[in-house]
């Protein structure tokens, strides 16, 4: 009965013991104050098709918004048609530059290490891109919520001296939506 009774306790205490931790970590949502300004953005996932896509050559990202670090950091996981490319960012506020830095890491074996800043409703990066093999040196992008509720992202590439047009992704929620790495 004494080994019945210890077999119980500790069943319940292993039931019981992620509650209890889920509950502490939800009532604990808290961000640094840097990085509210990805609260609209977080907890969601979007699908974006790239402009130019097509039915016969569909160019679609995913891209899920997550808190991090227990608030010291948002996390963006991407992936591009179901794990083709994708990539994971990490933000986090710089105190001693006094601003918002990220790094993004590729699948595609290059990563990326920048800068952002906000502005008339605008996520505004520059970053340094490290290891690329098409020669692309400097990535500069915006990004926004529209009217409407869609996230729209656009990139210039810095290659051999000269910035050049690069994506433009209209973002729906998509809840459905999953972030695929092969």
């Amino acid at each position: 009965m004494r080994r019945l009774h210890s077999v119980l306790i500790v069943l319940l205490l292993t039931i019981s013991a992620p509650v209890t931790l889920s509950q502490g970590l939800e009532a604990d949502m808290s961000m640094n104050e840097h990085l509210k300004v990805f609260e609209p953005y977080l907890g969601k996932t979007w699908r974006g098709e790239f402009k130019g896509s097509t039915p016969e050559k569909p160019m679609i990202d995913i891209s899920h918004w997550e808190r991090a670090l227990n608030g010291q950091a948002v996390r963006i996981l991407h992936s591009v048609n179901n794990g083709e490319y994708g990539g994971e960012s990490i933000i986090v506020w710089d105190e001693g530059q006094k601003s918002l830095v990220y790094y993004y890491f590729t699948t595609a074996g290059f990563y990326t290490s920048g800068s952002m800043t906000f502005a008339d409703g605008k996520i505004v990066s520059l970053e340094k891109v490290s290891g690329h093999e098409g020669g692309i040196t400097e990535v500069r992008s915006t990004g926004e919520i529209l009217a409407d509720g869609k996230l729209r992202s656009k990139a210039q590439f810095l290659k051999e001296g000269q910035w050049i047009d690069g994506h433009e992704i209209i973002y729906t929620e998509d809840p459905a939506a999953n972030v695929v790495f092969k």
